[in-house]
């Protein structure tokens, strides 16, 4: 991994929070030039550091009130079962992340849905049609107690 000095990190954690700041109310913000600000932004996209930027919506706001952790145990741990799983769950535009852990379940998946209604809908016209999938378990958000998306830098 390319290393990045504490001025890069303070960039980072500008830029994670408020990603549409300008390049000049950055650099003050880091104690920086302009220009070095700019350059030094410019490498950490170029190295994939900064991978892209994006807005990020209120679920409450957009009608997706309810977030759903799905466990899924598939029947088999091959190659090609876990490469068509991934295939075919990347397809679903209600999985917001799909992770392969380590333990009891085989992939965690994190969905939205307008309430339980529609999360029925999702489970019977997609999920239940994923490929090699054995067992599924789903648990529905109570709270979301804190959420980020900014990594410790």
């Amino acid at each position: 991994m390319e290393q990045f000095d504490e001025t890069d990190a303070r960039i980072l954690r500008v830029l994670q929070k408020a990603g549409r700041i300008s390049n000049a109310d950055l650099a003050e913000r880091v104690n920086l030039s302009q220009s070095a600000c700019h350059r030094r932004v410019g490498r950490l996209e170029q190295l994939g550091i900064i991978r892209d930027y994006v807005a990020l919506l209120d679920p409450r706001k957009v009608d997706r009130r309810a977030t759903v952790f799905v466990e899924i145990t598939l029947k088999g741990q091959t190659d090609d079962v876990l490469e068509a799983f991934e295939r075919e769950v990347a397809r679903i535009p209600d999985v917001l992340e799909c992770h392969l852990m380590a333990g009891t379940a085989d992939y965690l998946l994190k969905v939205v849905a307008r309430d339980t209604d529609d999360f029925a809908q999702i489970h019977r016209r997609a999920l239940a049609r994923l490929p090699g999938v054995a067992q599924m378990q789903s648990s529905f958000a109570l709270k979301t107690v804190f959420k980020t998306t900014a990594l410790p830098v």
